[in-house]
């Protein structure tokens, strides 16, 4: 089933404003926006509750080597065996973390990174994942999409209690090759990477943007060598991972096996990690340089083989990172999906 892609439209009113009542007409509008926006950051708060959290599935594919994508499976087995627990805390603790969302009128989990976006009083701030932790080919967009950072040090979903607090989304962008058709193709599984564009704290206290409170990362759009090593990050929530501990592996990338375009890293990481960033240009992930980039996702792996593949970033993925900052579809490239209701209609 093809799903509706978001043509954003906006609307111009012309009205007639008496002298002297400007100033308070604008006042009342601007209030109105923040009521609707605190009202619906009420709502997704209310909504996930203790048993909804609970019942959350993935949202995690394996691939065959047909292309066919079987969901909710467990990648990896045989091998050598890597994803251990992150140990050392620091910049990509706290620049990562997890999300829950809606999606077909069931619940989902995923993970996810927080991006640069060069202010951190702009009012809002931007989250990477995966394309289909933001848009199903069946389902459609996300919705009650929340985003906790840092979580393996606050492993807890109360939103008024958390010291790191939790940020909803109110915009989502991915690829126009992901939209509408999903995940399943390799060109969809070459453009497998959203960004949600989250406001202002929706509870408890501390520092109300997102990434004045942990920072983020540049993103890498240009070719880099398989012979690099790489850090994939995510919070895996099947078998042996509870879905409460950052998890990583690290070693130099390899082509898929069945010749997508795209790349894995040795790594048993499953269920609960698509849309991990994968981090390059560091030694210690734990340390914050500008030199260390975003470059991938956790996106898919293969049953049987101890890998896990993710897109190859470039100046698409840019491109699709300013749609989400602007709220504007870029023709060709990007599609974009302002979430305000309970399930959108994008």
């Amino acid at each position: 089933m093809r799903s509706r892609a978001l043509i954003l439209l906006s609307v111009l009113t012309l009205s007639v404003v008496l002298p002297g009542v400007a100033s308070s007409a604008n006042a009342v509008s601007t209030d109105r926006g923040a009521a609707a926006t605190r009202a619906e950051d009420a709502r997704v708060l209310a909504y996930w509750t203790p048993q909804r959290i609970a019942n959350a599935k993935v949202r995690d594919y394996v691939r065959t080597g047909s292309g066919k994508m079987v969901p909710y499976a467990k990648p990896g087995g045989g091998g050598a065996v890597t994803g251990a627990s992150w140990p050392n805390g620091g910049a990509i603790q706290q620049r990562s973390g997890r999300i829950l969302f809606s999606s077909g009128g069931s619940d989902w989990i995923c993970s996810g990174s927080v991006v640069n976006d060069a202010s951190t009083s702009n009012g809002y701030s931007v989250v990477l994942t995966a394309g289909h932790c933001v848009f199903d080919g069946n389902d459609g967009w996300s919705y009650n999409f929340l985003y906790m950072p840092n979580f393996d040090a606050e492993p807890n979903y109360d939103c008024t209690a958390r010291v790191n607090g939790c940020w909803r989304a109110n915009l989502l962008s991915a690829h126009d090759d992901f939209v509408p058709e999903g995940f399943g193709t390799d060109a969809t599984v070459r453009v497998d990477y959203a960004f949600a564009r989250v406001g202002l704290r929706i509870a408890g206290a501390g520092t109300a943007e997102l990434d004045a409170a942990t920072g983020g990362y540049g993103l890498n759009t240009s070719s880099v060598a398989h012979n690099v090593t790489k850090w994939a990050f995510g919070y895996p929530a099947e078998g042996k991972y509870k879905g409460k501990d950052l998890i990583y592996c690290s070693g130099p990338t390899i082509d898929d096996p069945y010749g997508s375009p795209t790349w894995g890293v040795a790594c048993n990481m499953n269920g609960g990690s698509s849309g991990g960033p994968w981090i390059y240009g560091t030694t210690d992930p734990a340390v914050y340089t500008s030199g260390t980039l975003l470059t991938s996702v956790n996106s898919y792996g293969y049953s049987g083989l101890t890998y896990m593949f993710g897109p190859k970033f470039n100046t698409q993925t840019q491109t699709v990172y300013t749609s989400a900052v602007s709220g504007s579809a870029s023709s060709g490239v990007s599609v974009v999906c302002a979430v305000g209701t309970s399930a959108p209609n994008c």
